[in-house]
C-alpha cells in the first residue's frame, strides 16, 4: 500500500495537489484550509495549512509490507495507526512498532480493536466528541488527548488524524499519528505553578494590610463585648462586627488556598460575571489604595468552557500588573459582556461566533510600541530586579490560546493599557448548557453458546465495588466469582483449578488494606497459571510504582470507569489471553516526545 507524501513544507495554494507514484500505485492529496502549525503551541483548535486533508490511494492492501514505504513506518519513532471504517466500530487494522511502544501493548492486543481504549478517566469528553465528529464527517482534525498506556499510567497524546480515499472518493482508512507531549504539558504546569508563586508573593503585603483591619476590628470588638455585657444592642452590634471580620478573613485564605492549589486544567462551564464577584475581594485586596477598582459586569452572561483557577490566576495577574502601572492611582475597571464576531473573526484568528469578553483597562503610564509587541514574551519584564519574573502575561496568553481563545493588548503612553481576553461561548446542547456526555458506540462480542461461558474472578475489598462489576460482567454472559481479599481470591483460585473448571481472567482492584494487594496477586496467579490473564483496576496510578518496575506489563483499568469500558477491556483480555512470553522488545530510542 502506498500513502504517498502526509507533509509538505513549501508554499502552497488552495489550487495546489501534490502526488506520488511509487511501483504502480498512485496516492493524491489536498491541503487542509487554515493557519499554519506552531509546533507545540498547536493543536489550537484551527487546522494546520501544512497537513492533508486527505489522501487517495489504489492500493489498499495491508498485507504486502516488503515496500520502502513500510520499512519507512516501521523505522520512524512517529507513532501512527490506520483505523477501517468499513467495518463495523472502525477497529485499527494497522499499528507501527513506535505506537506500541507509546502505549506498552503488543500488535496482537491492538488490532481489532477500536481506539476509545486509550481513553481512561480523566480523558476530557469534549475532546473525545472532536474525534468523533471528524470521523462522522470524514475530515481531518488535530488536538492533544488524555490517553492511558496499557499499565494504566497516563500521558498527553498529540494526535493529527485525516480520511484516506479510494479513486472513487471511498474513505477506506483513517490514518492517525501521535505524539507523546506529557513532558511539554507538564512543563508548562511548572510554569504556571511558578507564576503562582509570584502572584501570591505580590499579594502578601495587600493581604497582610486586611488581615490587620481584620485582626483590629476582631480584636477591638471583644473588648467592647466585655464592656458591654450588659447591653445588649451594644452587645450584638459588636458580636456581628467580629463574626463578619472573621468570616471575611476565612474567605480570604480559602480563596488563597484555592489559588495556590496544583492541578492540571479542567475545563468546566463557567459563568464569567460570577467567576469575577467571587474573587473580587481578593483582587480588591490586591489593588489596595494604589488604584480604584471598578466591576462593570454583564448578567447572564453564557457560559464559556475553561479551567476556573487558571483564569482567575490569569486575571489577578493582570490586575497586579495594572496596579503597578498606576503610581499616581486612578481607575481599573474590569468589564465582561457578550461579543459576536463575524468577519473580523478571521483576522482575530478565530472562527465565526459568539464569544465572552473578559476586559482590564488602568489609567497608568501605558506601554511604548517596543515594549507592547514584547508583553506577551515569557520572562520579559520592566519591573526592577526582584519584583516580577515577567511570567503574568505570557501564561495568560498560553492559558486563553488552550481555552480556544484570543488575548488582545493595547496600550498608548501616558493613557493607559487594556487587556482583552475572548473566549468562545460553549454550544447548547437539548438538556442544557455544556457538551453532552459522549456515547461510546460500544457494543459487545456476543458469547459462544455452544461452551460453557467462562468463569472470571472478581477481587476487590470493597463489597459494593466487587458486586457492581460482578454484576456488569454477569450481564454479559459470563460466570462470576467474588472475593474480598487476595488470600480468599487464591483460595477460590485454587478450588476452580481442582474441579477443573478453573478461571479464564482474573480482575483484581490493586489496593486491598489489610493484607496482599492486587500487584501481588497477580503474581501468584501468575505462578499457578500463567496462561490466565489478569486484569487490575485503580484510581491511584502512582501505587504501580511503589515497587519499582514491574517484572511484568501490567493491564490496568483506570476508576472510575464505565460499563462499557470494563467490559470491553474483559473481553478483550479473555481474546489474547495473558502475556506468557517475552513479547517485541522496544526501541531502545524510544517513541518521539515533545
Amino acid at each position: 500500500m502506498n500513502l504517498g507524501v502526509w507533509c509538505y513544507r513549501g508554499p502552497m495554494t488552495d489550487d495546489v495537489k501534490v502526488s506520488d507514484h511509487t511501483a504502480g500505485s498512485v496516492s493524491a492529496g489536498e491541503p487542509a484550509l487554515g493557519a499554519m502549525d506552531q509546533g507545540a503551541l498547536e493543536p489550537l483548535g484551527r487546522p494546520g495549512l501544512h497537513h492533508w486533508k486527505q489522501s487517495t490511494i489504489t492500493d489498499p492492501d495491508l498485507n504486502d509490507r516488503g515496500g520502502v514505504f513500510f520499512a519507512a513506518v516501521e523505522m520512524t519513532r512517529m507513532p501512527m495507526i490506520l483505523a477501517d471504517p468499513r467495518q463495523d466500530d472502525i477497529p485499527i487494522v494497522f499499528a507501527n512498532n513506535a505506537f506500541l511502544d507509546l502505549t506498552g501493548y503488543e500488535e496482537g492486543e491492538v488490532l481489532g480493536r477500536n481506539c476509545r481504549f486509550l481513553q481512561g478517566t480523566d480523558t476530557d469528553p469534549d475532546h473525545v466528541r472532536q474525534l468523533r465528529e471528524a470521523v462522522k464527517e470524514g475530515r481531518a482534525t488535530a488536538l492533544e488527548i488524555l490517553n492511558y498506556r496499557r499499565d494504566g499510567t497516563p500521558f498527553w497524546n498529540a494526535v493529527f488524524m485525516g480520511p484516506v480515499h479510494n479513486p472513487q472518493g471511498e474513505i477506506i482508512f483513517f490514518f492517525a499519528s501521535q505524539l507523546d507531549v506529557t513532558n511539554r504539558r507538564e512543563s508548562e504546569q511548572q510554569f504556571r505553578q511558578a507564576q503562582k508563586m509570584e502572584a501570591i508573593g505580590q499579594l502578601t503585603a495587600g493581604v497582610a494590610h486586611d488581615f490587620n483591619n481584620l485582626l483590629h476590628v476582631i480584636n477591638g470588638s471583644l473588648e467592647r463585648l466585655s464592656a458591654k455585657r450588659h447591653d445588649d444592642q451594644a452587645f450584638d452590634r459588636y458580636l456581628a462586627a467580629a463574626a463578619t471580620a472573621a468570616d471575611r478573613g476565612a474567605k480570604l485564605t480559602h480563596q488563597l488556598l484555592a489559588f495556590a492549589r496544583r492541578g492540571r486544567l479542567e475545563p468546566k462551564g463557567v459563568d464569567l460575571s460570577e467567576l469575577v464577584n467571587s474573587v473580587a475581594e481578593l483582587l480588591e485586596s490586591s489593588v489596595g489604595n494604589k488604584a480604584t477598582l471598578h466591576l462593570n459586569l454583564q448578567r447572564r452572561l453564557p457560559q464559556i468552557r475553561v479551567d476556573a483557577t487558571h483564569l482567575e490566576m490569569a486575571l489577578l495577574n493582570i490586575v497586579v500588573n495594572a496596579r503597578d502601572a498606576s503610581p499616581n492611582g486612578g481607575a481599573i475597571t474590569i468589564t465582561t459582556k457578550q461579543v459576536h464576531l463575524t468577519g473580523n473573526a478571521k483576522s482575530r484568528h478565530l472562527e465565526p461566533g459568539d464569544y465572552v469578553l473578559l476586559c482590564i483597562s488602568d489609567e497608568g503610564i501605558g506601554m511604548a510600541p517596543h515594549i507592547l509587541a514584547r508583553a506577551t514574551e515569557p520572562f520579559f519584564t520592566t519591573k526592577a530586579r526582584g519584583e516580577g519574573t515577567g511570567l503574568g502575561l505570557a501564561m495568560a496568553h498560553g492559558f486563553v490560546q488552550q481555552s480556544g481563545g484570543r488575548l488582545e493588548v493595547e496600550s498608548v503612553v501616558g493613557r493607559g493599557t487594556t487587556v482583552r481576553m475572548l473566549f468562545p461561548v460553549v454550544r447548547q446542547q437539548a438538556d442544557g448548557i455544556g457538551p453532552a456526555e459522549p456515547t461510546t458506540g460500544y457494543q459487545a462480542r456476543p458469547l459462544d453458546n455452544v461452551t460453557a461461558p467462562p468463569l472470571i474472578l472478581v477481587v476487590d475489598d470493597s463489597h459494593e465495588a466487587a458486586a457492581m462489576a460482578a454484576e456488569t460482567i454477569q450481564d454479559v454472559g459470563y460466570r462470576v466469582v467474588v472475593a474480598h481479599s487476595a488470600e480468599e481470591a487464591l483460595e477460590r483460585f485454587d478450588e476452580a483449578q481442582a474441579d477443573g473448571d478453573g478461571f479464564k481472567l482474573v480482575f483484581s482492584d490493586v489496593i486491598m488494606p489489610g493484607g496482599a494487594n492486587g500487584i501481588t496477586l497477580a503474581e501468584k496467579v501468575r505462578e499457578r497459571d500463567p496462561e490466565v490473564p489478569v486484569l487490575l483496576t485503580t484510581g491511584y496510578n502512582d501505587e504501580m510504582a511503589i515497587d519499582g518496575p514491574q517484572p511484568q506489563a501490567m493491564d490496568v483499568l483506570g476508576k472510575p470507569f464505565r460499563r462499557t469500558e470494563l467490559i470491553d477491556r474483559v473481553q478483550s483480555a479473555l481474546r489474547r489471553g495473558a502475556r506468557t512470553g517475552p513479547g517485541r522488545r522496544a526501541s531502545d530510542f524510544g517513541h518521539a516526545k515533545a
